[in-house]
C-alpha cells in the first residue's frame, strides 16, 4: 500500500487499509524499562483507556508550528488531561500540559483528556525525539526507543554567508532535535561541520529548509578525508638555534634522526630520548618533545597531520644563560623544518573494509562498480540467491558509493564499511592533493607555495 499526500493520491484507502488490517492499541503488547534497577527490567504497559494506572507516554515527533514547538505523544498507558502537570524522564523537569490538542493533518481539535492509544499535541514542552513522559516524577521509566537507522551517507554542510552563522545554528539545532536520523557534528580535524543522513536527497531538503525557514543558504560537498602525511626513510638532522637580542639570548641545538615507524603503528608518533651526558639538561627534554608535537600538528606536503614517524633525540648543546625550554621547543621545531625541506615524504589515506550483499544477478555490476573505485577485492560468499562481497577501499573513493549501490541494484543492495587502516595513496590521489594545496596557498594574501620532496 502506498499514497501521495502531494496529489491526494492513493491516501485515503491506505488509511482504511490501516484501519481494517493493523491491530488496534489494546491488542499490542507494549512494555516500559524501568531504569531505577540495574538491570533495566521490562514492565507492561496497560492499554486499558482509563485513569487507573499511571500516565505514560512518549514523545516521537516534534514540528515547529505558529506557537511554538508542537510535541506528538503516543499514549501508552493512563490518562493526561489538560492541566496536568508531567515530567520527562530523561531530563528529570516538569511541564504543565496548557493546552491539548487532536491532530487532523493541518488541523487542530482542542480536547480536554486523552487515553491510552491516543495519539496528542502538546505546545510549548522543551524536550527531544523519544523522550518518555509520566504524572508521576518518582517513576524512571523509559519505552523502548524506536528503530533508527544508521546514517548512509554524509556531506559537509555551511553557511554561504558567516553573517548568517547563528540562523544556521539554530535550524540545525530544531532540525537534529526533531529528525534523529538527520546527525550534525563538528569534525575537529578538518574544521568543517558534517551532516549525516538517508540519503542525498534528505540532505539537501534540509539545506533547502535552512535558506527557506532560516535564511541561511548553505553549501553541501564532499566531506574532507583525514589524510596523513609520513616520512618514507630515515633523515638525520642537526639544528641550532640561536638569538641574541640583547640581555638574555635563545640558544638550544638538538641532533638525530627521524625515522619511519612500522606500518601498523602509522597513525602514531614516538619521541625518543637517547642523549646521554649533560649536553642537554634533562629539564629541557620535555620543551623539545613539546616542539615535535607542535611541528605535527600540520605537515608541509599537503597541510595534513604527521604521524608514522619516531624522533630520536641522540645528541646536543645548551648555554648555561641563554638555553631555556622555548629555546629547545624552538631548536626541536626548526629540526622538523629541516627534514620537512631534507627528507621524501608520503601521503597516507584511511582504508576502509566495506561488506556489500545484494542479489546474486547485479553481482558483475556491483563488481564493475568496486574496480572504479580502487577496491581490492578480498572474497565473497553466495547464500540463497544472494552475495556477500569483502573489499577493502580508501575513504576517499567511498563518497556517493550508496547512492551508486542503490541505482545499480534496483534499491535491493546494501552495504557497511569500517575503519581497516591507513596505507600510501595512491599516485594520483597524492598529485590531486598537492595541487589543490599549492593553489590554497598561493590563493592567500602573499602566499607562496613551496615544493616538497616525496615519494
Amino acid at each position: 500500500m502506498m499514497g501521495t499526500a502531494l496529489k491526494n493520491k492513493g491516501i485515503q484507502p491506505l488509511l482504511d487499509a490501516v484501519g481494517n488490517y493493523l491491530p488496534n492499541p489494546s491488542e499490542v503488547i507494549n512494555y516500559a524499562i524501568d531504569n531505577s534497577k540495574k538491570d533495566e527490567q521490562k514492565i507492561v504497559m496497560n492499554s486499558a483507556r482509563d485513569n487507573t494506572f499511571p500516565f505514560i507516554g512518549l514523545a516521537f515527533k516534534l514540528e515547529a508550528g505558529r506557537f511554538g514547538q508542537l510535541t506528538y505523544v503516543r499514549v501508552y498507558q493512563g490518562c493526561m488531561k489538560k492541566g496536568d502537570t508531567i515530567y520527562n524522564t530523561r531530563t528529570a523537569k516538569k511541564n504543565k500540559v496548557s493546552r491539548l490538542a487532536r491532530m487532523h493533518a493541518n488541523e487542530m481539535e482542542e480536547v480536554n483528556e486523552v487515553y491510552a492509544g491516543d495519539i496528542c499535541a502538546l505546545f510549548g514542552i522543551e524536550c527531544a525525539s523519544g523522550d518518555t513522559f509520566v504524572n508521576k516524577g518518582q517513576l524512571n521509566l523509559s519505552m523502548e526507543s524506536i528503530y533508527v537507522p544508521d546514517p548512509v551517507i554524509s556531506m559537509s554542510i555551511k553557511p554561504l554567508n558567516k553573517s548568517n552563522a547563528d540562523n544556521f545554528a539554530k535550524g540545525i539545532a530544531r532540525f537534529t532535535r526533531e529528525d534523529p536520523t538527520f546527525k550534525v557534528k563538528w569534525d575537529a580535524e578538518s574544521k568543517e561541520t558534517v551532516a549525516s543522513g538517508m540519503g542525498e536527497l534528505h540532505l539537501d531538503v534540509y539545506a533547502q529548509r535552512l535558506d527557506k525557514e532560516y535564511s541561511a543558504k548553505c553549501s553541501l560537498g564532499k566531506p574532507k578525508v583525514a589524510f596523513r602525511e609520513s616520512l618514507v626513510q630515515p633523515c638525520q638532522f642537526d639544528y641550532l638555534h640561536k638569538k641574541q637580542s640583547g640581555g638574555q639570548g635563545q640558544y638550544g641545538r638538538v641532533t638525530g634522526i627521524i625515522e619511519p615507524l612500522e606500518p601498523q603503528n602509522n597513525t602514531q608518533i614516538e619521541f625518543v630520548d637517547e642523549t646521554a651526558g649533560t649536553n642537554i639538561p634533562k629539564n629541557f627534554i620535555l620543551a623539545i618533545e613539546k616542539g615535535f608535537n607542535n611541528s605535527c600538528e600540520k605537515g608541509q606536503l599537503c597541510g595534513q597531520i604527521v604521524s608514522g614517524i619516531r624522533f630520536r633525540l641522540q645528541d646536543g648543546g645548551s648555554h648555561a644563560v641563554d638555553s631555556s625550554d622555548y629555546s629547545f621547543q624552538l631548536a626541536a621545531e626548526g629540526a622538523m623544518r629541516e627534514v620537512f625541506s631534507d627528507g621524501a615524504w608520503q601521503i597516507l589515506e584511511p582504508v576502509m573494509s566495506v561488506e556489500i550483499t545484494a542479489p546474486q544477478e547485479f553481482q558483475g555490476a556491483v563488481i564493475s562498480g568496486l574496480n572504479k573505485r580502487n577496491a581490492i577485492i578480498q572474497g565473497t560468499e553466495s547464500i540463497d540467491g544472494f552475495f556477500a562481497l569483502y573489499c577493502e577501499v580508501p575513504l576517499n573513493d567511498m563518497f556517493g558509493y550508496a547512492t551508486e549501490l542503490r541505482s545499480c541494484t534496483q534499491g535491493k543492495g546494501e552495504f557497511s564499511m569500517e575503519y581497516s587502516r591507513y596505507c600510501p595513496a595512491l599516485p594520483q590521489t597524492q598529485k590531486d592533493l598537492l595541487d589543490s594545496h599549492e593553489q590554497e596557498q598561493e590563493a592567500r594574501p602573499g602566499g607562496h607555495s613551496q615544493k616538497r620532496k616525496k615519494n
